[in-house]
């Protein structure tokens, strides 16, 4: 039998060692990338690595082979060649499969080295049936059992370091980790190799070989080597590529953890079950868990529980449907904090597919600071600071909707305006800081008779407004008699009892107005109606108040215009020396003839003139126009007398009264004697200064008398303290003198005591002789009235002036 020798190729043994080095790089890589890789990219990976990582090791057995020369001629079958590489390929995809997994079991590891040893020695002994020689292998036993032996124990140490590597791929020693664990896998593989390559025998046979050409098999291994090699060369580059965009992205992720990480907001990712996967330092401080104790714990641990069937509801819908009510926008919630107090939020949810699963982000802002500015800016716009009550804004809001409903439902709802009568003084008297309290008190006395339904609302000042809803006129005649009676007891604040009225205005819907401002302006005007008859009383709106604000309101405007277009005349009356029946002076008195509406009457236009402050500027019109006229009379010879100017309240309190009067005289040239001044009781009653000033004005040589003597609440006292000249005998007194025996006894009462206080008097309202015979025998000074003369222009006057007599 003929003796078969065989040999190595020396060169081509290290290259297959190499390669098989390479490739075991190359599958801890591999390894790395598909233990990463997730979903699509993890079967992208892993079959791109069973083809590199099989085509590796065959490479390393096919060049083997090709090392192993015989001194007969072999050429190889490269159909069977080409098959022996779908085992190797199959082996390596089963140990990339295996270390895919989360947790490496023992019998995973050493399944999959049955399954991977199995292709490597299929693949081995497959390549070794596609030689084709004149002689047939025999394989040893022993030899032959080893060689699978290596094989298995190889594919389980594989599996292990590539395990091993892809979990601590992240190690700063790993590429000395990967270098080391290359050498034992390159080792392993070619060693079972070169064991099997061992324990074959050739005998030698005649086998007629006709029909395959001879190869160059130093040629093709080198060439095959390079091939698997540059294959090996890719796989670097993309694993390299994929490594540079996963440290671009690592770098990305680390920028965006430290933005998450620094945001005051708390921003938690967790998955489709509702656990949290992601928590930060915003998180830790809003809620006080911290990161280790809450990852890993269900979302439901902050959302109080009567919010978690809405939570599970919205939960189950988006991952049923698709579809929720607050993915995607901004909502505001309670959450639940670790100390169990909950806390107001603002939530932005955002979800995300990744593979197949859902995420969800839970962007969460704590927004009890903007609550509580939310709540004093509300209360700034809706409330009254001084009281908490409700201000118009509120009061308008509510009144539109209980207007609405009253229209839905046909009910009707009234408007209580109420004001407090003299709270000027008291605030005047006792300082901003009582009235401020009173104020207070008298809200809480007025809601502790008001209903849950209705609202009492403070307009300003000492103004509010009472909104019933669905009540008819007897329910709110009792409110309103029960607040009268209850604002008619004593109030006590800082420890003064205090005593105060209202004045209420009431206005019905629909009757009274169909909208907001003319419901409360009507309440107003009935409001005013019962401070005109007397105040501390209720009384519902009319269309008659209606009428007559209006034409109040005609006659201010029309007043505000009157002095620019001299629509201003005076008329004067004569004043009679009761025993000489001579003129000794004049009343100046305001007419006012408007050019559409004819003659005002003074008892219509001065309490709106007085109201309005207007007044001052006709007051003053009115003394200088007087003054002027009475130097006029004197210019034109007539004999010298007193023209009397009534003096409002409002010009009496004006503190430079004395100047301007004293301007006017100058301006005029008429002596301080020629001028009375008529001054009310209530003048001399409100002013503090009243004394002072009237009796720098008699200094001044004016003459001083109080008109309507008797009609007020004057004291006795004020007669015997005041610098007055005459007293003024109300009309109502005299034209009364023979039809009630009161007043003669009055009128006489008031003669004789003026008298002997050294005063004149002068009896207004003459109309008769018999008024006239009757004062003449009381011995009253003066005299005017119809009987005399009507008011009369100046014109007029200077007529009767001229005889200086007006009976005989």
């Amino acid at each position: 039998m003929e003796v078969i020798s065989s040999s190595y190729h020396l060169p081509l043994v290290l290259l297959s060692i190499f390669i098989a080095i390479i490739a075991s790089y190359a599958a801890l890589d591999l390894g790395i990338q598909v233990r990463k890789a997730k979903s699509y990219a993890k079967a992208v990976w892993g079959s791109a690595g069973a083809l590199a990582m099989g085509m590796g090791i065959w490479a390393m057995h096919f060049v083997a082979m090709l090392a192993f020369h015989l001194n007969i001629p072999v050429q190889y079958d490269y159909h069977v060649v080409i098959f022996s590489i779908l085992p190797a390929i199959i082996s390596s995809g089963i140990a990339l499969f295996i270390i895919s997994k989360a947790e490496l079991k023992t019998l995973h590891v050493f399944l999959g080295g049955f399954f991977m040893a199995t292709g490597i020695v299929s693949m081995h002994y497959i390549g070794m049936e596609a030689m084709i020689m004149e002689a047939a292998v025999v394989y040893d036993p022993i030899l032959y059992a080893l060689s699978i032996l290596i094989a298995f124990i190889a594919s389980v140490v594989a599996i292990y370091l590539i395990s091993f590597v892809s979990k601590n791929y992240q190690s700063k020693k790993i590429w000395w980790r990967k270098f080391i664990s290359s050498l034992i896998m390159g080792a392993a593989i070619a060693g079972m190799h070169y064991t099997g390559m061992a324990g074959a025998s050739y005998e030698a046979h005649h086998h007629h070989m006709d029909g395959l050409d001879p190869i160059n098999n130093t040629y093709l291994a080198y060439v095959i080597g390079l091939v698997i090699l540059i294959l090996l060369g890719f796989v670097f580059i993309s694993v390299l590529i994929d490594r540079r965009f996963e440290k671009q992205s690592i770098i990305s992720e680390r920028r965006f953890l430290s933005v998450i990480e620094s945001a005051n907001d708390a921003i938690i990712l967790s998955d489709s079950s509702g656990t949290i996967i992601s928590w930060n330092k915003g998180a830790e401080t809003i809620f006080g868990y911290e990161k280790e104790e809450i990852v890993g714990k269900k979302l439901k641990t902050i959302i109080p529980k009567r919010c978690l069937q809405f939570h599970e509801k919205e939960m189950d819908l988006y991952l049923s449907t698709d579809e929720t009510s607050v993915i995607g926008k901004t909502v505001e919630l309670e959450a639940e904090k670790k100390d169990g107090s909950e806390i107001p939020i603002e939530l932005s949810l955002a979800a995300w597919k990744e593979e197949d699963s859902i995420f969800f982000s839970n962007i969460i802002r704590d927004i009890t600071e903007r609550k509580r500015n939310e709540k004093k800016i509300n209360q700034m716009v809706y409330l009254d600071p001084l009281t908490g009550l409700p201000n118009r804004l509120l009061l308008n809001d509510r009144l539109s909707l209980a207007m609405d409903q009253a229209a839905q439902n046909k009910h009707s709802l009234s408007i209580m305006f109420i004001d407090l009568d003299r709270f000027k003084y008291i605030n005047d008297t006792l300082g901003h800081a009582v009235g401020d309290q009173l104020l207070i008190e008298v809200a809480k006395r007025i809601q502790s008779l008001l209903g849950k339904h209705d609202t009492l609302s403070r307009q300003g000042g000492d103004e509010f407004i009472v909104l019933l809803p669905q009540t008819n006129a007897v329910e709110v005649t009792k409110r309103a008699k029960a607040i009268v009676d209850a604002l008619n007891q004593s109030l006590i604040v800082e420890d003064q009892e205090l005593y105060i009225t209202p004045s209420i205005g009431i206005s019905m819907y629909p009757t009274d107005g169909k909208d907001i401002d003319t419901l409360i302006k009507n309440a107003d005007t009935a409001m005013y109606q019962v401070k005109e008859r007397g105040k501390n009383n209720f009384q519902f709106y009319t269309l008659k108040m209606n009428e007559a604000v209006s034409r109040r309101m005609m006659v201010e405007v029309g007043l505000r215009k009157a002095l620019e277009r001299n629509e201003f005349t005076i008329a004067y009356q004569p004043q009679i020396e009761v025993n000489s029946n001579k003129i000794i002076g004049a009343e100046a008195l305001l007419r006012w003839n408007h050019p559409e509406w004819g003659n005002i009457s003074p008892a219509e236009f001065i309490p709106i003139a007085e109201e309005t402050g207007l007044i001052l500027q006709i007051g003053e019109w009115v003394l200088k126009e007087a003054c002027l006229q009475n130097k006029e009379w004197q210019d034109q010879g007539y004999k010298p007398l007193r023209v009397a100017v009534n003096i409002s309240s409002r010009q009496f309190q004006q503190s430079d009264l004395l100047d301007r009067i004293k301007n006017i005289l100058k301006e005029t040239r008429l002596a301080a004697h020629y001028l009375e001044l008529e001054l009310t009781e209530s003048i001399i009653q409100d002013s503090k200064h009243a004394v002072g000033k009237m009796q720098q004005l008699k200094d001044m040589g004016i003459h001083l008398s109080i008109d309507d003597f008797g009609t007020g609440y004057s004291s006795l006292n004020y007669l015997k303290t005041f610098p007055i000249h005459t007293l003024k005998i109300d009309q109502s007194f005299t034209r009364n003198i023979y039809a009630d025996p009161k007043d003669a006894s009055l009128v006489e009462t008031i003669i004789t005591m003026a008298h002997n206080l050294n005063l004149k008097v002068i009896a207004e309202g003459v109309e008769t002789e018999e008024q006239l015979q009757f004062l003449q025998q009381k011995h009253c000074n003066e005299a005017q009235g119809y009987y005399f003369s009507r008011p009369i222009s100046a014109e007029d006057l200077s007529g009767m002036l001229e005889g200086n007599l007006v009976k005989n």
